[in-house]
């Protein structure tokens, strides 16, 4: 007799699922974004989360982190506060002073996990300007990138095993340095086939590429085009 494998029969045969996709809900609410990490084992997605609250201008990170990406979230919030008039953040008073009797919290999930290296700094931007913006980072857009506080993004390590992270995950779309466009050779071609790739060179084309209509920048009022 022929044998029917269904949804019931693999459950069944292969037992309850390893692994949950939870990439939507995470993304439900302003203040989550994306990043990809390198590890040992291989790739892997990483959400980085931010919250504020009242306070002093501090900034908590949280995960086990190490000094380099404790140095990218200084950077990332540094670079924000720099250009909150541009892209119209302001904290909960309306200030564009971001840390005016505002605190920042940002978590890295997987705390037992110590994470480190130079790649999350396009994350955590990202992450914060959804947290002053109230808009919501696309939840099929995951990013990898290191930053300088003119808002450059440098080229990092590990692209294939990020990019395959995202693959196995689900997204649709991956930002990454424009300096690594190069490395996209060494994915396998059907894997590049069902991705998007956008190469970035400086923050306003990551803020762009990663909430839906782009991030506008807020121009300035009285200023006219000159004829001459």
């Amino acid at each position: 007799m022929p044998i029917l494998i269904d949804f019931h029969a693999l459950k069944d045969i292969l037992g309850p699922p390893l692994y949950e996709l939870e990439v939507s809900e995470r993304l439900s609410q302003p203040g989550v974004a994306i990043g990809l990490a390198w590890t040992p084992l291989g790739g892997k997605i990483m959400f980085v989360e931010a919250s504020r609250m009242d306070g002093e201008g501090q900034l908590t990170l949280t995960g086990q982190l190490g000094d380099i990406m404790k140095e990218s979230a200084h950077l990332a919030i540094s670079w924000l506060r720099s250009n909150a008039k541009k892209y119209h953040l302001t904290n909960a008073y309306g200030s564009f002073d971001l840390l005016d009797n505002t605190d920042i919290h940002l978590h890295f999930p997987a705390g037992a996990v110590t994470k480190d290296g130079p790649s999350a700094g396009v994350t955590i931007v990202t992450c914060l300007a959804s947290l002053f913006s109230g808009r919501l980072v696309r939840s099929d857009v995951a990013m990898t990138g290191e930053i300088t506080l003119r808002g450059l993004v440098l080229p990092v390590g590990g692209i294939k095993d990020k990019v395959l992270a995202a693959h196995r995950a689900g997204l649709k779309h991956v930002i990454i340095p424009q300096r690594n466009e190069k490395d996209l050779e060494e994915i396998p071609s059907n894997v590049r086939q069902d991705l998007s790739f956008i190469t970035a060179s400086c923050l306003d084309e990551v803020l762009n590429a990663a909430f839906d209509g782009g991030f506008t920048v807020k121009s300035r009022p009285g200023l006219v085009d000159s004829k001459l």
